[in-house]
């Protein structure tokens, strides 16, 4: 498949601040288990990347410690590539730079504390996910199937976040926090990196109710690459991947879906997404199904950029 041009492209998430932390992963090369590099993304034409601090809590290092460590990766990865630059909503996607954003995975980096909250604003994040796999002081997550949502405090960390613009990122929530999400918030939210339900029966993938329910706030979804969330067996394609775009799109409209492949964040990649340099092949796949120019660059880069904007100067 071969797209008619080449388009600019925004992933909503990615886990390399983690390895670039804790394995030495350098953005300019690549090491090791390491997906994301400079070159494969300047191939796939990312110019706008979301950068996610996630906290492992198998670590022995305090989350807070773990996300501060993350954020000071970020920055000295952005001092010394200066390709990068912090996004903004007059950035020019045509331009020779890539835009990128700070996020959190994980609300147990704020340790219990909304003036902790405000502080990782403070040093630049501007979206963060409630939870990740484990229960926490906020929520409940997707894997544990649980009829419990946000706690009092998650509630209170939800209004915070929307007051000072700071995203609510639904992805690893359970169903009953992503309703006590859309029923306490103020802003649009959306989904870094999830699927669709429908189109794979898994409890990371997103409810059509819920996806309508984002949509019609004037959210995005950005659809993730792990083999798990897509089909029911270790081999997978873009065609998967392509499969879930094409359902969020029939179910909230074609401004609500965008892309966020997880790369960093998995052990297996689809058989033609295997790194950043691939991601054209999801323009190219978006044509076949008939999708216009314009369609296209909404779901590979406008959707997530108009969506970011609301939370940037």
């Amino acid at each position: 498949m071969k797209a008619q041009r080449v388009f600019p492209c925004a992933d909503a998430h990615c886990d390399f601040l983690y390895g670039m932390q804790n394995y030495g992963y350098d953005i300019r090369s690549c090491t090791g288990n390491q997906t994301m590099s400079l070159e494969r993304m300047q191939k796939g034409n990312v110019k706008l990347q979301l950068f996610a601090a996630w906290v492992d809590m198998l670590l022995k290092v305090n989350p807070l410690s773990q996300c501060l460590g993350m954020i000071d990766a970020y920055y000295r990865m952005l001092e010394a590539n200066p390709v990068f630059v912090p996004f903004t909503k007059g950035f020019d996607p045509n331009g020779e730079k890539i835009a990128t954003l700070l996020t959190v995975e994980g609300g147990e980096a704020i340790e219990g504390s909304v003036e902790n909250l405000r502080m990782l604003y403070k040093l630049g994040v501007r979206a963060m996910t409630l939870t990740w796999n484990d229960v926490n002081s906020l929520a409940y997550p997707a894997t544990k199937k649980s009829r419990h949502g946000l706690s009092a405090l998650g509630r209170e960390v939800v209004k915070e976040m929307c007051r000072i613009g700071m995203a609510v990122d639904l992805a690893h929530l359970g169903d009953a926090g992503i309703d006590d999400v859309l029923e306490t918030a103020t802003r649009p939210v959306f989904a870094s990196h999830t699927n669709a339900r429908s189109v794979h029966n898994h409890p990371r993938c997103m409810q059509d109710a819920h996806i309508k329910a984002i949509a019609d706030m004037g959210g995005v979804i950005g659809i993730n690459f792990y083999y798990k969330q897509l089909v029911n067996e270790k081999n997978c394609s873009i065609h998967d991947v392509l499969r879930h775009i094409e359902h969020v799109i029939n179910i909230g409209g074609i401004d609500c879906c965008a892309i966020g492949s997880d790369y960093d964040g998995m052990n297996r990649c689809p058989v033609g997404l295997e790194d950043s340099s691939k991601l054209q092949g999801i323009a190219a796949g978006l044509s076949e199904l008939g999708l216009s120019d314009e369609d296209i660059d909404k779901v590979m880069y406008r959707n997530m950029a108009n969506y970011v904007g609301k939370f940037t100067d």
